[in-house]
């Protein structure tokens, strides 16, 4: 085994960086590197190290490889986007060289099957350590790594279906059949991935409280959270008896999609464990971990803010739920790298000049028209809402007055809409507080109150000088801290530092909300009530009452059947967690990416330079999505060693 090791001493959720290489040669390399509690954290380290980028725009499929958000492809950009390989994942994944290939990790793809072995050894040799390792932390590093290991096995089998399981390396001197791996059967996956969470829960803590040096580290809330995600998702209609899987048979004449529970046994199973979840993050919080829905005026940031209006306090919670570092609402999350700088648009003509900020990320077309409008229902559905003329354009009423310059000419698609759309976008016309402004319109000094972005083509916020600019007509207002700030002229980035959620509550009531709602004949009212939860911040009315009283008599009975609700429970998925890669993995697991990613990529015409010019809705691109792309493909060099392997269908 002649490999290198690289290992992060600080547990890789510190703030420094240091490095304890090691070369594992033989057993008594393995034997010193578990010599003593030192050796044994760095280890831990190692396996902590192998996290997917989650939240980066490099590493993370979910940001830019959907059809949530489109591009400017710009070799200037290639270090904060990884050279586009998740990107591209929507245009032209392949098998010869997988983009996101976290199976052997490569083009941006975390190696996760040798992040598995090294949680193995791990795990195998932890009991080597001398007497200053007590039994109490031991057992809780222990569990770390179970949780780590079926984590990393989750990560993989979400996104290419039924995988090997490593339960216990190979012996090096393992003979060429014996290094010839099957896949195991997706439900066997599932299984042995809740065994290890299991296993791990009780020797984890139930709450932190030295969050200098341990948050970021798992315990029994975050575990259980993902253990949640994970049955739902194996619950989900890709996975739970989707017939055009079935076919999946090995050489031993193994069916790996063959299982002996019911569809609905498997969504009560994903209910009781997100169930699980939420109670043991009640616990959490009756032992002193606050854990609530994300509130602005609790956070440190408010103080400068608190002259501003309700509306845009409302806007400030509802856009920092993901940012602000470490939260109440974060059951796990990551430090927030690359998005900022990726997501926020310029607001002077200077920021254009230079690369502090390249607002590359752009919002669809589609996701603007998927907000709800201000009722609390679907644009198309609102029967207040002036839906077929939504691309025409008209002066800003003074009503929006926070959230659009009054009389400023822009599309009646960016009025009238929930306050989730104003905090999520920005949009020629609309203000954006931060970015060193803290003050509404109406306030002193002027030059301490909100921008006003500007998108039209030469505008600051638009296609000024042909450099770095969206090019869609919208930005992701959620990507950046509000305290992050671009210098006038344009040459610098003061990044505060912020977090973003690998989990966070309103998920996890969202998930309840949908597998519970999954395990009835029609909703009952836990059902409304974790739905109502997410709405009720977001400044909405609940469920029932909004489609009774904003919509005709075609939808005002929608959230009483079970597919109305499972329809409203899904939109509010995607308006909750907009670009905070979910969308991705949902539309995947609902078996809606085949509608949703087979629709043209549209946004403004950004080469105008007039109002008449800009506001006519082009095609940037007409996205085509193959039923085999529901799961990703094996490199085909990969296969050709493990010849005992099938690929996923479609990809031979």
């Amino acid at each position: 085994m002649k490999r290198v090791y690289y290992y992060l001493f600080l547990l890789f959720f510190c703030a420094c960086d240091s490095y304890l290489d090691i070369v594992p040669d033989n057993i008594a390399t393995i034997d010193y590197a578990f010599r003593d509690r030192a050796g044994a954290e760095s280890f831990l380290a190692t396996c902590y190290y192998y996290m997917p980028n989650i939240g980066t725009p490099a590493g993370d499929p979910g940001i830019m490889g959907g059809d949530d958000s489109w591009s400017l492809v710009d070799a200037w950009a290639n270090s904060k986007t990884g050279n586009y390989n998740c990107y591209n994942i929507k245009l032209n994944q392949n098998s010869n060289s997988p983009y996101a290939n976290f199976w052997e990790g490569a083009n941006q793809g975390r190696d996760l099957y040798q992040a598995i072995r090294d949680c193995n050894i791990f795990l195998e040799n932890i009991d080597k350590v001398g007497p200053d390792l007590g039994v109490d932390e031991k057992a809780r590093w222990i569990s770390e790594v179970k949780f780590l290991k079926a984590y990393y096995h989750y990560y993989l089998w979400r996104a290419y279906g039924p995988i090997p399981l490593v339960k216990e390396n190979m012996p090096v001197d393992a003979g060429i059949e014996e290094v010839k791996v099957y896949r195991d059967r997706f439900d066997d996956c599932v299984d042995y991935c809740v065994q290890l969470i299991n296993e791990a829960v009780p020797d984890l803590p139930l709450v932190i409280f030295d969050i200098n040096s341990e948050l970021r580290r798992i315990t029994q809330p975050i575990a259980l959270a993902i253990k949640a995600e994970m049955l739902v998702t194996a619950a989900s209609p890709l996975f739970n008896q989707n017939q055009r899987l079935s076919g999946m048979v090995d050489n031993r004449n193994v069916n790996l999609f063959e299982t002996n529970m019911t569809k609905k046994e498997k969504w009560e199973r994903a209910r009781d464990a997100c169930k699980n979840a939420i109670d043991t993050i009640e616990l959490a919080r009756q032992s002193g971990q606050i854990y609530e829905l994300y509130d602005f005026s609790k956070s440190a940031f408010y103080p400068g803010y608190s002259g501003v209006s309700d509306t845009s306090k409302l806007v400030m919670t509802l856009r920092s739920v993901v940012t602000d570092k470490w939260n109440s609402e974060i059951i796990w999350g990551t430090t927030n790298t690359g998005y900022t700088s990726c997501s926020l648009p310029h607001f002077e003509g200077s920021h254009a000049n230079l690369a502090a900020t390249e607002p590359l990320i752009a919002p669809t077309m589609r996701m603007v028209e998927l907000f709800y409008s201000n009722h609390g229902v679907p644009i198309g559905e609102d029967k207040f809402y002036d839906y077929e003329n939504r691309f025409k354009t008209e002066a800003a009423p003074e009503d929006h007055r926070y959230y659009i310059k009054t009389d400023y000419t822009t599309a009646k698609i960016n009025m009238y809409r929930e306050p989730r759309f104003y905090a999520n976008l920005g949009f020629d016309g609309g203000y954006w507080l931060g970015n060193g402004r803290k003050l509404d319109f109406d306030q002193t000094p002027a030059d301490q109150t909100a921008w006003c972005t500007q998108m039209l083509k030469g505008k600051p916020s638009g296609n000024f000088m042909g450099l770095r600019y969206s090019v869609t007509g919208y930005a992701v207002k959620k990507g950046s801290h509000i305290e992050t700030s671009v210098n006038s002229s344009g040459t610098s980035l003061t990044t505060t530092q912020s977090s973003f959620p690998i989990i966070r509550l309103a998920d996890l009531y969202l998930l309840y909300a949908e597998a519970l709602n999954e395990c009835l004949d029609e909703p009952n009212e836990e059902v409304y009530e974790y739905v109502n939860k997410i709405r009720t911040r977001a400044g909405l009315e609940g469920v029932v009452e909004s489609w009774r009283a904003y919509t005709d008599p075609t939808y005002s009975e929608k959230p009483s059947s079970q597919s109305g609700m499972r329809d409203i429970i899904r939109q509010e998925r995607m308006i909750e967690l907009a670009f905070e890669g979910k969308r991705f993995w949902d539309v995947r697991r609902w078996l809606l990416a085949e509608t949703e990613l087979n629709k043209p990529i549209r946004a403004w015409n950004i080469m105008g330079e007039v109002p008449e010019d800009y506001y006519n809705v082009i095609t940037l691109h007409q996205l085509s999505f193959s039923e085999k792309e529901y799961l990703w493909p094996i490199r085909q060099g990969e296969m050709l060693k493990s010849t005992n392997l099938i690929q996923n269908p479609g990809w031979n």
